[in-house]
């Protein structure tokens, strides 16, 4: 589709907005910028002290006039002044920080989304100089990032597992014939091992040290090696620095509501689904993508749990961002995708 001299030349943006960490894709570039969604807040001049990377670094490590501040909370956003500070941040640095540029904006959002989030991601992209703002669903870009044939008469069904929420779809035609979103993803599971090490080991524990225990002892069925490590946190009743150690099987029981409420979503998504595209879905399968994609053995269990074949995308981490970029070079699949 001809959109002109000046798309060789266009300044669009594809945003997946997430909840843990921001994606932008520019056109023409691939993607630009993959930083975590925080906002460090100096409380005393109202400055920004730092955004994305260095903002993470300060978590639980900042002096009392200065607030680390997560715009995003279950894939929307929960503090409209600091998501809008980021975003102008984001888009500003993936231009090299030209001020003049107002770029078409294409920012994925979770698929239950409300009318009212929806307005606000739209007018923090806006603030931030979007010039013009499509907004869609995470499900639905992720599948295109993933490579799936969404414009043909079949059913393919995604599972998009981030920060936030977890995402299920399945498309036919270009379209969405089912979706869902649970606010349960990576966080909650942060959040259980945080809480189980508290429960079990008398240890307070940061989310930053639940998300490194989650990297590399968690897993959704057994493991083929037992594996353990050392987590250092402050003793609940003593206060005192205390080193305990966790074994994956530990962390498989702390992890185990929310993937199995994750696994439920999904069985859900496959007893709604209309017959003729559940019987495409049987012969090609689930795919998964997301940064819980990469949870060891989540495909062994929901195959177990389901019977399907399940694959991982090539790229779990992006595949929302480069869904989205890649609409930007087809307008007529975007104007047909985005929410209204």
């Amino acid at each position: 589709m001809l959109l002109g001299t000046f798309a060789i030349f266009a300044s669009d943006l594809a945003i997946d907005l997430g909840t843990a960490n921001t994606c932008v894709f520019a056109r023409g570039q691939g993607i630009v910028l993959s930083e975590p969604s925080i906002v460090a807040f100096n409380t005393v001049n109202d400055r920004i002290e730092a955004v994305g990377t260095d903002a993470k670094a300060m978590v639980g490590r900042t002096p009392g006039s200065i607030a680390a501040i997560k715009p995003m909370r279950d894939g929307v956003i929960a503090d409209f002044e600091a998501a809008e500070r980021m975003l102008g941040y984001f888009i500003r640095k993936a231009h090299g920080r030209h001020r003049f540029v107002r770029p078409r904006v294409v920012i994925g959002v979770p698929s239950q989304i409300t009318q009212v989030e929806r307005r606000a991601v739209k007018d923090s992209a806006y603030r931030a100089r979007a010039g013009e703002v499509f907004l869609v669903e995470e499900g639905m870009a992720a599948a295109i990032g993933a490579g799936l044939p969404i414009t043909e008469a079949c059913g393919n069904m995604i599972v998009d597992i981030g920060g936030g929420t977890t995402d299920i779809a399945v498309i036919s035609l270009a379209g969405v014939v089912y979706s869902r979103s649970v606010r349960v993803a990576g966080n909650a599971m942060d959040e259980a091992i945080a809480q189980y090490v508290k429960r079990e080991k008398d240890l307070l524990i940061g989310e930053r040290t639940a998300e490194q225990v989650k990297i590399a002892l968690g897993s959704a069925a057994p493991l083929a090696a037992p594996l353990e490590m050392e987590v250092k946190g402050r003793h609940v009743a003593e206060g005192r620095p205390v080193t305990v150690v966790l074994s994956d099987r530990e962390v498989r029981v702390a992890l185990e509501d929310p993937i199995r409420q994750i696994v439920q979503a999904v069985r859900n998504g496959l007893e709604q689904t209309p017959p003729e595209l559940a019987a495409d879905i049987c012969d090609r399968g689930i795919v998964l993508s997301g940064g819980g994609a990469l949870l060891r053995n989540l495909d062994q269990r929901l195959h177990d749990e389901t019977g399907v074949p399940i694959q991982i995308a090539e790229n779990p981490l992006s595949s929302v961002v480069l869904g989205a970029g890649r609409m930007l070079s087809d307008f007529g699949l975007l104007r047909k995708t985005c929410l209204a």
